[in-house]
């Protein structure tokens, strides 16, 4: 496989082989709770994505210089760094989304599937191809948020990203409750491995 085949390969694995939300199942936290609206599961997984680039970027470059007895400590501090910096910038500028996102941005830390891509793959590769992998999974969980975030939106108020598509009085309450989030989630779950294994 030549380099340019094993680059795209490891962007899409997150996409398709190893959606950490439809096929590993990590990172439930933040997929049940912020995803009522299709763009509150938008922002958390962008917000996610960025965290997942940075951080294994930043790691793989330090890997050698990170000693083996500190280097879950290590990878926090760095990963907290830009958890951070997304934590200001959306204070600063999106305030009302902040506020809906609430203390699920400032989760990302422990979220386990950056942790686990910092631990399995930037610690283990070159910078450029963490990057691709952080894009891949990002992008991965990214999708997985804003189609379950879409479906509860749409199922629940009748709208999809705020635009109405039917009447709210139509809408199906427990699908923007937390109930809903573990119905749609299993469905959208039952429907994607029906696809992969197709």
């Amino acid at each position: 496989m030549n380099t340019s085949d094993n680059n795209l390969k490891i962007l899409l694995n997150g996409l398709l082989k190893e959606n950490p939300i439809f096929v590993l199942l990590l990172g439930m936290c933040p997929t049940l709770g912020t995803t009522s609206s299709a763009l509150n599961g938008l922002s958390m997984g962008l917000a996610t994505t960025f965290v997942l680039i940075c951080s294994n970027m930043a790691i793989s470059s330090l890997k050698n210089l990170i000693p083996d007895k500190v280097r879950i400590p290590a990878y926090i501090v760095v990963i907290a760094t830009f958890v951070t910096m997304v934590e200001m910038v959306m204070q600063a500028y999106i305030p009302a989304l902040f506020s809906s996102l609430g203390l699920f941005i400032p989760l990302i830390v422990v979220n386990c599937i950056v942790l686990g891509r910092a631990e399995t793959f930037a610690a283990q590769n070159n910078v450029f191809k963490s990057m691709l992998d952080g894009v891949g999974i990002g992008a991965g969980f990214t999708f997985a948020l804003t189609l379950l975030g879409t479906v509860r939106e749409l199922l629940g108020t009748g709208k999809v990203f705020g635009f109405p598509v039917y009447p709210e009085s139509y809408g199906i309450l427990i699908m923007v409750l937390a109930p809903g989030a573990f119905i749609a989630l299993g469905y959208l779950i039952a429907v994607i491995n029906k696809i992969r294994k197709a």
